[in-house]
This record gives structure tokens, sequence and C-alpha cells, in this order.
């Protein structure tokens, strides 16, 4: 089976099922595995930052091989079974629906007056502390996270599965799992995550920049700013503490009209991050689900170009 398809069918999967709990996701084993390797590597190798990069080395290089060997194997068996292991491999990576669910559960809460509940929701989203936000933060937490996960959890996994199938998919993931359990910036993982965060960085440089046009063109069909997303998306793409995760942001806040950024706490302890957007229109509980429409139009216009361009490039 074509890619194309495999990818289309994985998409669809995650659009109507999400991440069921019990479905044994990889993410899970991979950060298990990373943990694991972690202890080995710091007690062989005395250097922090050389045990990270070891470490990161060994995982990524190690999924790449265990889902090749999955997949030669499943082939063995019959070509049907390499095809349904391979979709389920890239559906694995593919996080649209439950990021989306994640903001509803927000919006449900917010809509019933619960800011109690709604507080607990997005601390489910956001690592900043949110017992004492009231509504408008609400918001923009969940249109941040939104926005920022579209590119590491929906199109850069997307954009990896067409350029790489499922190998390419699950590599990325394993790249994007390394960042998230390794890369902070706290004494602990300060030398020993650099190479993690570092590799995700590149790896989402050029899924971010390719993710922003596909916003802009979406905030025109949605009837929402699309001058507004790209005008923002460079004016302000870069005052992200992420080198990616601001653009797609500042696209959001461009095309919605809102301003997102500022100060948020961590632990008890400010952080006062730059203003992204301008202050134009007050945010409002709508504003999370403009924001997951123009995650998934956004997501869609990625792929159909990305595959497209696969198809042409096949024909020549």
């Amino acid at each position: 089976m074509r890619i194309e398809y495999q990818v289309v069918i994985a998409f669809v999967l995650d659009s109507v099922l999400g991440d069921p709990r019990w479905f044994p996701h990889p993410v899970k084993y991979i950060a298990r595995a990373a943990l694991i390797l972690e202890k080995s590597t710091r007690k062989i190798i005395g250097n922090a930052r050389f045990a990270g990069i070891m470490t990161a080395i060994i995982i990524i290089a190690g999924t790449a091989s265990l889902a090749s060997l999955l997949l030669f194997a499943a082939g063995q068996i019959h070509p049907l079974a390499s095809d349904i292991l391979g979709i389920l491999i890239i559906y694995t990576t593919i996080a649209a629906r439950d990021l989306n669910e994640h903001a509803k559960r927000v919006l449900r809460a917010l809509q019933s007056g619960d800011l109690s509940k709604a507080r607990k929701a997005l601390g489910m989203m956001v690592g900043r502390d949110t017992e004492n936000l009231d509504e408008p933060e609400l918001v923009r937490g969940t249109v941040e996270s939104v926005a920022e996960n579209l590119v590491d959890g929906v199109t850069a996994p997307l954009l990896f599965a067409i350029l790489g199938g499922p190998v390419g998919a699950i590599t990325y993931k394993a790249i994007n799992t390394l960042d998230s359990t390794f890369g902070y910036r706290t004494p602990r993982y300060l030398m020993f995550g650099w190479a993690s965060a570092r590799i995700d960085d590149l790896a989402n440089w050029f899924p971010a920049r390719l993710t922003a046009p596909c916003i802009v063109i979406a905030s025109a069909i949605m009837g929402k700013d699309a001058a507004g997303a790209a005008r923002i998306a460079r004016r302000d793409g870069a005052k992200h503490d992420s080198p990616n995760s601001g653009i797609s942001e500042a696209a959001f806040a461009g095309a919605l009209g809102v301003r997102l950024g500022g100060l948020n706490y961590y632990g008890g302890e400010a952080h006062q991050g730059q203003f992204i957007g301008d202050n134009r229109i007050p945010l409002k509980a709508c504003h999370i689900n403009e924001a997951n429409k123009l995650m998934y139009l956004s997501t869609i216009l990625l792929g159909l170009t990305a595959i497209g361009v696969r198809v042409v490039m096949s024909l020549i």
C-alpha cells in the first residue's frame, strides 16, 4: 500500500478514535526506555552532555531499527500485515483528536461556569500553574497549547510520515519524546538534555515553517485575519522561548486577533514572557473552538500539499 494511503487512513483513525487509554502507546515505552538508559549512560560516561548525546543516539537509532524490523517481519507474514502495522504506527504519532478533546474539556467547563474544573483541565495540557487563572487566562493557555502543539503533535509527525513512512513518523516521535523527557533547563537536565532539545529543534524547524503558511490559508478559508496571521507570524514568531513553537502561536494570534504570551507561573515562580500578537479582540471561550478548527484545517492543508508533492515527484 502506498505511503499516502497509509497516512490518510492513520489520520482518519486519529480523528475518529483519538488515543484510547487502553492502547499500548509507543511514546510511553520510548520514554520509559530513555529513563532507564539515562541511569546507565550517566554511570558509564562522566560528562553529562556526552551521556545525553549517547542516550539520544541510542534511543533514536533503536526506535528506527525496531520499527524497521517489525515492519519487515510483518511483511514476511503478509504484505497486508505490514500495511496494517504501518498504519497503526503512524496513527500513534498523530495527536490531533487528543489535542482537540483536551481543549474542549476546558471549553465545556468554562461554558458551564466551572472555573475550578477548567483550571484542572488546562493543567492537563500545560506545565504552568493554573490554580488562580481567570477565564481570559484559561482561554489564553488553551489557545497557546493548541497552537504550540499543532507542530510537534500533528503536522510534524504527519510530514515525517509522508516523507519517511511509518519509520520516519516513529523516529520523529522518539526525538520529540526525548525532548519532553529530558529537554528541561533544570540543574539535572541542563547539560544531559542539551542534545535531546537541540535535535528536537532541528527536527521541527522545517515543519514549523511549512505549517505557518497553511495556518494563513486556513485563516482565509475560515474568514479570519489571514493577513494578520502572516504579519504576526513574521513579527512575533521569534518571541517565544522555542524557536519553532512561537511561529504557529504567533500565526494563531494574528488570525484570531488576540494577544498571547505574557506572565505565567511555574511552581509559584513568575516567568514574564514576551507578548505575541495584538490585543485587538478580548480572549473569550469561543476562541478555543476557533483554535481547534484552525488546527484541523491547517493540518489537512499541509497533509494534502505534502501528499500532492510526493505524488508529483513519483511521476517525474
